[in-house]
Protein backbone atom coordinates (compact mmCIF):
# COMPACT_ATOMS: atom_id res chain seq x y z
CA UNK A 1 0.00 0.00 0.00
CA UNK A 2 1.12 3.56 -0.62
CA UNK A 3 1.73 6.01 2.20
CA UNK A 4 -1.60 7.61 1.19
CA UNK A 5 -4.47 6.93 2.01
CA UNK A 6 -7.59 5.24 0.56
CA UNK A 7 -11.34 6.12 0.61
CA UNK A 8 -13.39 2.77 0.75
CA UNK A 9 -17.30 4.11 -0.34
CA UNK A 10 -20.53 2.34 1.33
CA UNK A 11 -21.00 1.51 -2.38
CA UNK A 12 -18.07 -0.75 -2.64
CA UNK A 13 -18.62 -1.95 1.20
CA UNK A 14 -21.71 -3.48 -0.07
CA UNK A 15 -20.44 -4.86 -3.05
CA UNK A 16 -17.09 -6.32 -1.41
CA UNK A 17 -19.33 -7.43 1.70
CA UNK A 18 -19.69 -11.40 2.38
CA UNK A 19 -21.23 -12.89 5.55
CA UNK A 20 -19.44 -16.17 5.80
CA UNK A 21 -16.73 -14.49 5.82
CA UNK A 22 -17.44 -11.90 8.70
CA UNK A 23 -18.45 -14.48 10.54
CA UNK A 24 -15.32 -16.49 10.38
CA UNK A 25 -13.36 -13.54 10.86
CA UNK A 26 -15.38 -12.39 14.26
CA UNK A 27 -14.73 -15.48 15.44
CA UNK A 28 -11.18 -15.75 14.65
CA UNK A 29 -10.79 -12.48 16.20
CA UNK A 30 -12.53 -13.16 19.50
CA UNK A 31 -10.87 -16.72 19.95
CA UNK A 32 -7.35 -14.41 20.34
CA UNK A 33 -5.94 -13.75 23.75
CA UNK A 34 -6.48 -10.15 24.12
CA UNK A 35 -5.85 -7.16 26.50
CA UNK A 36 -8.82 -5.46 27.66
CA UNK A 37 -6.73 -1.93 26.66
CA UNK A 38 -6.89 -2.99 23.38
CA UNK A 39 -10.70 -2.81 23.38
CA UNK A 40 -11.37 0.28 25.92
CA UNK A 41 -14.86 1.10 26.48
CA UNK A 42 -16.55 3.70 23.93
CA UNK A 43 -16.87 7.24 25.09
CA UNK A 44 -19.33 10.13 24.31
CA UNK A 45 -18.88 13.66 23.73
CA UNK A 46 -22.17 15.52 24.39
CA UNK A 47 -22.96 19.51 24.17
CA UNK A 48 -25.85 21.47 22.93
CA UNK A 49 -27.34 18.69 20.82
CA UNK A 50 -24.17 17.71 19.18
CA UNK A 51 -22.76 14.19 19.95
CA UNK A 52 -19.60 12.30 19.12
CA UNK A 53 -18.88 8.57 19.68
CA UNK A 54 -16.08 6.51 19.56
CA UNK A 55 -15.13 3.53 19.51
CA UNK A 56 -11.44 2.33 19.32
CA UNK A 57 -10.34 -1.51 19.17
CA UNK A 58 -6.58 -2.98 18.20
CA UNK A 59 -7.98 -6.91 17.23
CA UNK A 60 -5.35 -9.41 18.02
CA UNK A 61 -3.47 -10.70 14.89
CA UNK A 62 -5.01 -8.18 12.67
CA UNK A 63 -3.00 -5.74 10.10
CA UNK A 64 -5.00 -2.83 10.96
CA UNK A 65 -5.91 -1.25 14.13
CA UNK A 66 -8.33 1.98 14.44
CA UNK A 67 -11.68 3.29 15.82
CA UNK A 68 -15.10 4.32 14.42
CA UNK A 69 -16.21 8.03 14.87
CA UNK A 70 -19.73 8.98 14.20
CA UNK A 71 -21.56 12.11 15.02
CA UNK A 72 -24.43 14.59 15.08
CA UNK A 73 -25.92 17.49 15.58
CA UNK A 74 -29.73 17.49 16.05
CA UNK A 75 -30.20 21.20 15.34
CA UNK A 76 -28.09 21.30 12.32
CA UNK A 77 -30.75 21.91 8.95
CA UNK A 78 -30.58 18.44 7.89
CA UNK A 79 -29.54 16.35 11.06
CA UNK A 80 -28.24 12.91 10.32
CA UNK A 81 -25.35 10.99 12.16
CA UNK A 82 -22.03 9.94 9.75
CA UNK A 83 -19.90 7.00 10.42
CA UNK A 84 -16.10 6.62 9.16
CA UNK A 85 -13.85 3.98 10.78
CA UNK A 86 -10.25 5.48 10.31
CA UNK A 87 -7.54 2.28 10.00
CA UNK A 88 -3.70 1.89 11.00
CA UNK A 89 -1.33 0.13 9.41
CA UNK A 90 0.17 -2.06 11.75
CA UNK A 91 3.13 -2.84 8.97
CA UNK A 92 3.68 1.12 8.45
CA UNK A 93 2.74 2.94 11.31
CA UNK A 94 0.71 4.89 8.52
CA UNK A 95 -3.13 5.77 8.42
CA UNK A 96 -4.09 3.68 5.75
CA UNK A 97 -8.07 4.17 5.10
CA UNK A 98 -11.19 6.03 5.92
CA UNK A 99 -13.81 3.23 5.51
CA UNK A 100 -17.76 4.19 5.40
CA UNK A 101 -19.29 2.33 8.09
CA UNK A 102 -22.93 3.35 8.01
CA UNK A 103 -23.50 -0.37 6.58
CA UNK A 104 -19.83 -1.76 8.09
CA UNK A 105 -21.87 -0.99 11.33
CA UNK A 106 -25.41 -3.13 10.97
CA UNK A 107 -22.95 -5.82 9.26
CA UNK A 108 -20.42 -6.20 11.89
CA UNK A 109 -23.97 -6.56 14.70
CA UNK A 110 -25.44 -9.10 12.71
CA UNK A 111 -22.31 -10.72 11.97
CA UNK A 112 -21.55 -10.72 15.57
CA UNK A 113 -24.87 -12.29 16.64
CA UNK A 114 -24.24 -14.86 13.78
CA UNK A 115 -20.69 -16.14 14.86
CA UNK A 116 -22.36 -16.33 18.56
CA UNK A 117 -25.25 -18.36 17.38
CA UNK A 118 -23.07 -20.26 15.10
CA UNK A 119 -21.16 -21.82 18.79
CA UNK A 120 -24.15 -21.56 20.83
CA UNK A 121 -26.76 -23.43 18.81
CA UNK A 122 -26.60 -27.37 17.37
CA UNK A 123 -25.54 -27.53 13.66
CA UNK A 124 -29.15 -28.29 12.50
CA UNK A 125 -31.99 -26.04 10.84
CA UNK A 126 -33.51 -23.46 13.20
CA UNK A 127 -37.06 -21.69 13.19
CA UNK A 128 -36.52 -18.42 13.50
CA UNK A 129 -38.61 -15.69 14.80
CA UNK A 130 -37.63 -11.94 14.47
CA UNK A 131 -39.56 -9.01 16.29
CA UNK A 132 -38.11 -5.83 14.13
CA UNK A 133 -38.26 -5.54 10.60
CA UNK A 134 -36.08 -2.96 10.32
CA UNK A 135 -32.17 -3.10 8.83
CA UNK A 136 -30.73 -4.44 11.65
CA UNK A 137 -34.01 -6.86 11.84
CA UNK A 138 -32.85 -7.98 8.13
CA UNK A 139 -29.14 -8.05 8.13
CA UNK A 140 -29.50 -10.03 11.22
CA UNK A 141 -31.93 -12.44 9.41
CA UNK A 142 -29.42 -12.75 6.67
CA UNK A 143 -26.84 -13.04 9.00
CA UNK A 144 -28.50 -16.17 10.70
CA UNK A 145 -28.86 -17.40 7.06
CA UNK A 146 -25.27 -17.60 6.65
CA UNK A 147 -24.64 -19.92 9.27
CA UNK A 148 -27.55 -22.10 10.10
CA UNK A 149 -30.35 -23.18 7.14
CA UNK A 150 -33.26 -21.87 8.43
CA UNK A 151 -36.34 -24.30 8.69
CA UNK A 152 -39.33 -21.22 8.67
CA UNK A 153 -39.10 -17.40 9.18
CA UNK A 154 -41.67 -15.71 11.26
CA UNK A 155 -41.51 -12.06 11.75
CA UNK A 156 -43.56 -8.97 13.71
CA UNK A 157 -43.70 -5.70 13.66
CA UNK A 158 -45.60 -2.95 14.87
CA UNK A 159 -46.62 -1.57 11.10
CA UNK A 160 -48.36 -4.25 8.65
CA UNK A 161 -47.08 -3.10 5.95
CA UNK A 162 -43.64 -3.42 7.33
CA UNK A 163 -43.90 -7.03 8.04
CA UNK A 164 -45.60 -7.67 4.74
CA UNK A 165 -42.59 -5.98 3.10
CA UNK A 166 -39.69 -7.74 4.87
CA UNK A 167 -41.87 -11.22 4.27
CA UNK A 168 -41.86 -10.44 0.91
CA UNK A 169 -37.74 -9.64 0.34
CA UNK A 170 -36.25 -11.54 2.64
CA UNK A 171 -38.70 -14.57 1.49
CA UNK A 172 -37.76 -13.98 -1.98
CA UNK A 173 -33.99 -13.53 -1.28
CA UNK A 174 -33.29 -16.32 0.66
CA UNK A 175 -35.81 -18.94 -0.38
CA UNK A 176 -37.56 -19.49 2.74
CA UNK A 177 -41.35 -18.81 3.80
CA UNK A 178 -41.76 -16.18 5.60
CA UNK A 179 -44.61 -15.48 7.52
CA UNK A 180 -45.46 -12.35 9.01
CA UNK A 181 -47.47 -12.29 12.86
CA UNK A 182 -49.85 -10.40 14.51
CA UNK A 183 -48.20 -10.04 17.72
CA UNK A 184 -44.62 -10.27 18.75
CA UNK A 185 -46.34 -12.92 21.02
CA UNK A 186 -47.90 -14.89 18.08
CA UNK A 187 -44.48 -14.65 15.95
CA UNK A 188 -42.08 -16.70 19.16
CA UNK A 189 -44.51 -19.49 19.20
CA UNK A 190 -42.44 -23.02 17.76
CA UNK A 191 -39.80 -20.52 17.54
CA UNK A 192 -36.35 -21.73 18.92
CA UNK A 193 -34.39 -18.71 17.85
CA UNK A 194 -35.61 -15.93 18.51
CA UNK A 195 -34.06 -11.90 17.36
CA UNK A 196 -35.46 -9.03 19.52
CA UNK A 197 -34.87 -6.14 17.36
CA UNK A 198 -37.29 -3.86 17.85
CA UNK A 199 -37.29 -1.39 20.93
CA UNK A 200 -40.62 -0.17 21.74
CA UNK A 201 -41.47 3.58 21.65
CA UNK A 202 -42.31 3.69 25.59
CA UNK A 203 -39.25 1.75 25.85
CA UNK A 204 -41.09 -1.15 27.30
CA UNK A 205 -40.25 -4.75 26.86
CA UNK A 206 -41.37 -6.55 23.84
CA UNK A 207 -40.36 -9.94 24.87
CA UNK A 208 -41.55 -12.05 27.84
CA UNK A 209 -40.44 -14.94 29.16
CA UNK A 210 -43.07 -17.16 29.01
CA UNK A 211 -44.07 -16.71 25.48
CA UNK A 212 -40.79 -18.70 24.73
CA UNK A 213 -40.76 -22.28 24.00
CA UNK A 214 -38.53 -24.70 26.29
CA UNK A 215 -35.20 -24.46 24.94
CA UNK A 216 -35.59 -21.55 22.88
CA UNK A 217 -32.10 -18.84 22.67
CA UNK A 218 -32.68 -15.35 22.79
CA UNK A 219 -30.71 -12.94 20.54
CA UNK A 220 -30.90 -9.34 22.10
CA UNK A 221 -29.73 -6.32 20.27
CA UNK A 222 -32.05 -3.26 21.01
CA UNK A 223 -30.90 -2.22 24.66
CA UNK A 224 -27.26 -0.81 24.61
CA UNK A 225 -27.66 2.06 26.86
CA UNK A 226 -29.52 2.47 30.44
CA UNK A 227 -32.25 4.17 29.02
CA UNK A 228 -33.42 1.39 26.69
CA UNK A 229 -35.68 -1.22 27.17
CA UNK A 230 -36.21 -4.27 25.19
CA UNK A 231 -36.78 -7.90 26.89
CA UNK A 232 -38.51 -8.09 29.97
CA UNK A 233 -37.04 -9.05 32.98
CA UNK A 234 -38.21 -12.18 32.55
CA UNK A 235 -36.17 -13.48 30.07
CA UNK A 236 -33.30 -12.56 31.80
CA UNK A 237 -34.85 -14.80 34.64
CA UNK A 238 -35.29 -18.09 32.56
CA UNK A 239 -31.69 -17.84 30.82
CA UNK A 240 -29.36 -20.07 32.11
CA UNK A 241 -26.21 -19.03 30.04
CA UNK A 242 -25.93 -15.54 28.91
CA UNK A 243 -22.91 -14.39 26.58
CA UNK A 244 -22.15 -10.77 25.94
CA UNK A 245 -20.08 -9.23 23.65
CA UNK A 246 -18.66 -6.52 25.80
CA UNK A 247 -19.54 -8.27 29.35
CA UNK A 248 -19.37 -4.98 31.85
CA UNK A 249 -21.45 -2.94 28.99
CA UNK A 250 -24.06 -5.00 29.27
CA UNK A 251 -24.14 -6.43 32.57
CA UNK A 252 -23.89 -2.65 33.87
CA UNK A 253 -24.83 0.22 31.02
CA UNK A 254 -27.98 -1.50 29.55
CA UNK A 255 -31.70 -0.88 30.48
CA UNK A 256 -32.35 -4.44 29.83
CA UNK A 257 -30.10 -5.80 32.54
CA UNK A 258 -30.58 -2.84 35.25
CA UNK A 259 -33.86 -3.46 34.87
CA UNK A 260 -33.35 -7.15 35.80
CA UNK A 261 -30.74 -5.79 38.41
CA UNK A 262 -33.28 -4.25 40.38
CA UNK A 263 -36.12 -6.53 39.79
CA UNK A 264 -33.85 -8.78 42.18
CA UNK A 265 -32.74 -11.10 39.06
CA UNK A 266 -29.60 -13.23 39.67
CA UNK A 267 -27.44 -13.01 36.53
CA UNK A 268 -23.90 -12.32 37.11
CA UNK A 269 -22.99 -15.83 37.63
CA UNK A 270 -24.33 -17.03 34.45
CA UNK A 271 -23.21 -14.32 31.88
CA UNK A 272 -19.97 -14.56 30.48
CA UNK A 273 -18.19 -12.93 27.54
CA UNK A 274 -17.99 -13.45 23.81
CA UNK A 275 -14.44 -14.00 24.10
CA UNK A 276 -14.73 -17.07 26.60
CA UNK A 277 -17.48 -18.79 24.06
CA UNK A 278 -15.35 -18.35 21.43
CA UNK A 279 -11.84 -19.81 22.79
CA UNK A 280 -13.77 -22.65 24.13
CA UNK A 281 -13.92 -21.99 27.38
CA UNK A 282 -17.96 -22.21 27.23
CA UNK A 283 -18.25 -25.29 25.82
CA UNK A 284 -19.58 -27.55 28.75
CA UNK A 285 -21.85 -24.98 29.19
CA UNK A 286 -23.10 -24.45 25.90
CA UNK A 287 -23.88 -28.21 26.08
CA UNK A 288 -25.67 -28.13 29.24
CA UNK A 289 -27.70 -24.84 28.47
CA UNK A 290 -31.20 -24.84 27.76
CA UNK A 291 -32.14 -21.04 27.31
CA UNK A 292 -28.87 -19.66 26.29
CA UNK A 293 -28.91 -15.80 25.41
CA UNK A 294 -26.84 -13.58 23.32
CA UNK A 295 -26.77 -9.73 24.06
CA UNK A 296 -25.02 -7.44 22.34
CA UNK A 297 -24.14 -3.55 22.41
CA UNK A 298 -21.31 -3.58 19.94
CA UNK A 299 -18.17 -2.31 19.59
CA UNK A 300 -15.03 -1.29 18.15
CA UNK A 301 -13.49 -4.88 18.00
CA UNK A 302 -16.35 -5.63 15.81
CA UNK A 303 -16.03 -2.54 13.90
CA UNK A 304 -12.13 -2.78 12.70
CA UNK A 305 -12.28 -6.41 12.20
CA UNK A 306 -15.32 -6.28 9.47
CA UNK A 307 -13.43 -3.13 8.18
CA UNK A 308 -9.90 -4.80 7.70
CA UNK A 309 -11.64 -7.93 5.73
CA UNK A 310 -13.76 -5.09 3.69
CA UNK A 311 -10.84 -3.20 2.75
CA UNK A 312 -8.02 -6.15 2.16
CA UNK A 313 -11.20 -7.70 -0.37
CA UNK A 314 -11.52 -3.86 -1.65
CA UNK A 315 -7.87 -3.63 -2.52
CA UNK A 316 -7.21 -6.92 -4.12
CA UNK A 317 -10.27 -5.99 -6.59
CA UNK A 318 -9.31 -2.31 -6.95
CA UNK A 319 -11.88 -0.77 -5.62
CA UNK A 320 -10.52 1.95 -3.07
CA UNK A 321 -10.37 5.51 -3.99
CA UNK A 322 -6.66 7.16 -3.54
CA UNK A 323 -7.09 10.10 -1.44
CA UNK A 324 -4.65 12.90 -2.76
CA UNK A 325 -3.28 13.94 0.87
CA UNK A 326 -0.63 12.88 2.96
CA UNK A 327 -0.33 13.62 6.51
CA UNK A 328 2.68 14.63 9.04
CA UNK A 329 4.08 12.27 10.74
CA UNK A 330 5.26 13.36 14.37
CA UNK A 331 8.62 11.30 15.34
Amino acid sequence: MSSSPVFVSGDVVRRVFVWKDAVDALQSAYSRPSSPAATPPRTVAKDQGSWLRTLPAIPPGGRYFGAKLMGMNGAAQSPGAEYVIVLFDRETSRIAAFVDANRVTAYRTAATSAAAVDRLLPDRPVRLAVLGSGLEASMHTRAFASVRTLASLTVFSPTPARRAEFAQTLSGELQVNVRPAASAQEAVVGADLVLAAARSRGELPILYGDWLEPGAAVVSIGSTVPEQREIDVSVVSRSDLIVCDALEEVLHETGDMIAARTAGVAFEDKAFSLADLMSGALDARVRAAVAPMFKSVGGGLQDVVVAELILTKALQQGLTTPLPITFETKR
